[in-house]
């Protein structure tokens, strides 16, 4: 027996460490839940942040893309008034 080595230890004793903390779940531990995972959100404020985030990517796109865009909607519900 070696210096240092557990008498009922495997072969990998020497490659063994310590025990760690995941990376999934450590993560939001530390400190007291400091990661933020998993909080919930209401639904008024996640509708308000769906109309705001489509208003300001619209807004920021270009002219050429807007028409495509109305251009797709008219087929679309061309299509649909077809089907039904």
């Amino acid at each position: 027996m070696t210096a240092g080595r557990a008498p009922d230890a495997g072969l990998a004793y020497a490659c063994d460490d310590r025990s760690m903390v995941e990376y999934g779940n450590g993560v939001g531990e530390v400190a007291g839940r400091s990661g933020g995972g998993g909080q919930t959100m209401d639904v008024g404020a996640s509708l308000s942040q769906l109309v705001t985030d489509s208003a300001h990517t619209i807004s920021t796109m270009p002219p050429a893309a807007l028409l495509l865009g109305v251009v797709v909607i008219i087929v679309g519900l061309m299509v649909l008034k077809r089907v039904f």
